[in-house]
């Protein structure tokens, strides 16, 4: 199997090791809370909230759904961490709105790094916080109805 190679693009004198779509969700992320009052209200009434990572180990994620008929109809999320964390998390909003908890718990972190066109080897674990995160709040949820 041959490695994917990851275009460098000049990014102010450094270089950006991402793809185009990992730059976008990363400088303009989608679904993301846009001040502390929103994520508040949001606390209030999302139907399940997932948490997941360490301070320690640099990334955090938490990730909001609001659920009707069996589906996501929208979601929220505050991540602390990376690029590759925050727009994985980005793009994983965008994924699941629309979906039904079952399609959205076989949402793979294979998935999220397709739909980002990639990411460096050492950065796919970022992808995997995010899927962690969702399956939290899908228990959340679910936890709730019973």
């Amino acid at each position: 199997m041959t490695e994917k190679k990851y275009e460098v693009i000049g990014y102010k004198g450094r270089c950006w090791l991402y793809s185009d779509k990992v730059k976008k969700h990363f400088l303009k992320p989608r679904n993301v809370f846009q001040s502390d009052q929103e994520e508040n209200d949001w606390e209030k009434t999302a139907d399940g909230i997932g948490e997941v990572g360490s301070p320690a180990c640099g990334d955090v994620m938490r990730f909001y759904i609001k659920i009707k008929d069996d589906k996501i109809t929208a979601c929220r999320w505050k991540t602390f961490g990376c690029a590759s964390a925050l727009a994985s998390t980005s793009v994983l909003s965008e994924m699941v709105v629309g979906k039904t908890l079952e399609e959205a718990k076989k949402i793979k972190p294979q998935d999220i790094v397709k739909e980002l066109g990639g990411l460096p080897p050492r950065k796919v674990h970022c992808s995997v916080l995010g899927d962690q995160a969702l399956r939290k709040a899908i228990e959340d949820y679910e936890g709730k109805q019973k």
